[in-house]
């Protein structure tokens, strides 16, 4: 099997440690590609890096025919999701929507076996509308979006139901909750870098402060295993599948997995609720598990001890 991974950025890395772990032959296609970064999380000596603009129809050809890829991960996304999609939400719009239904018109174009592009659990959050009980000549029959970020995601889902439906593109979805996990490069959103922030400085200072926010988060690992699962699953019967924990983590819950996990760590909770879409309704994840086999494996603590290792261990 050869994949394009389009992306290596903070999940896109950990995809790439997983399929170079099961010695796929693999591509990377990025916009700006951070090889210090990149190699923080996977032995990037047996993969290929190739610079690239989803943008650009050619570029994603390109790949696919030096790749000679028969299957496609697209994991890139607006910078900073929520956040930045709120302050430009054209250049959200161009790369959320467009980008994708680059990769996705590429894919037929070229008869890719399979792709998987990555939603957002902000679709169980942002809604409005719905009042008129699905009564289709309703002005407020359906729900909607309520955020730039959850509208373009949105948009990606339905296209690629679209796509599978009339084109015959067999597109899988996977929804991610609030990430967290190990790269100092660019990318992320917002609750990403609250964690960091919050580990980081709790291993140089030995305090750190916890947002008063409840947050379903997914490690990075795991949502790296969940996309993998999503993407050599045979047949399954759903396109969409939730990849997070199930668990809404409270601001307590989190004080105390820094405690359980740093035990030498000061932990209050204060400050502002960070900006950004994470649901405080946890996602189901019986789906996931019964049709790809996706079950969370990182608990909050054994997060935060995974990343703390990797904090204090990777090279400067």
């Amino acid at each position: 099997m050869s994949v394009l991974l389009i992306g290596g950025g903070l999940v896109g890395s950990q995809i790439a440690n997983i399929l170079v772990g099961q010695g796929e032959d693999l591509t990377i296609l990025d916009y700006s590609p951070q090889p210090d970064s990149l190699a923080d999380n996977v032995d990037s000596s047996k993969l290929r890096v190739m610079q690239g603009d989803i943008l650009n129809p050619l570029d994603i050809t390109r790949a696919l025919r030096e790749s000679n890829a028969n299957q496609i991960i697209h994991t890139a996304a607006y910078p900073m999701l929520t956040i930045g999609a709120q302050e430009n939400p054209y250049g959200a719009v161009q790369i959320n929507i467009m980008g994708t239904v680059n990769v996705l018109e590429a894919a037929r174009i070229h008869g890719v076996e399979r792709v998987v592009a990555v939603s957002s659990g902000v679709l169980a959050m942002f809604w409005a509308g719905g009042e008129d009980n699905g009564e289709s000549g309703k002005e407020e029959a359906y729900p909607r979006p309520t955020s730039f970020y959850a509208t373009t995601k949105q948009a990606v889902e339905s296209l690629a139901h679209n796509y599978a439906d009339f084109c015959g593109v067999d597109v899988r979805l996977v929804r991610y909750a609030a990430i967290a996990g190990p790269w100092r490069g660019r990318g992320g959103g917002g609750p990403s870098n609250v964690f960091r922030d919050m580990v980081e400085t709790a291993i140089r200072t030995g305090e750190t402060s916890v947002a008063p926010q409840s947050v379903e988060w997914v490690y990075s690992k795991d949502a790296a295993k969940g996309t993998v699962l999503a993407l050599q699953a045979n047949n399954p019967k759903g396109r969409v599948f939730n990849v997070g924990t199930g668990t809404v983590t409270t601001p307590e819950d989190m004080a105390d997995a820094v405690k359980a996990a740093l035990p030498a760590t000061k932990v209050s909770v204060s400050g502002q609720k960070p900006t950004g879409g994470f649901a405080a309704v946890p996602l189901s994840m019986s789906r996931s598990k019964t049709e790809i086999g996706y079950e969370p494996s990182f608990d909050m603590a054994g997060a935060i001890r995974d990343y703390a290792e990797w904090y204090k261990n990777r090279k400067p």
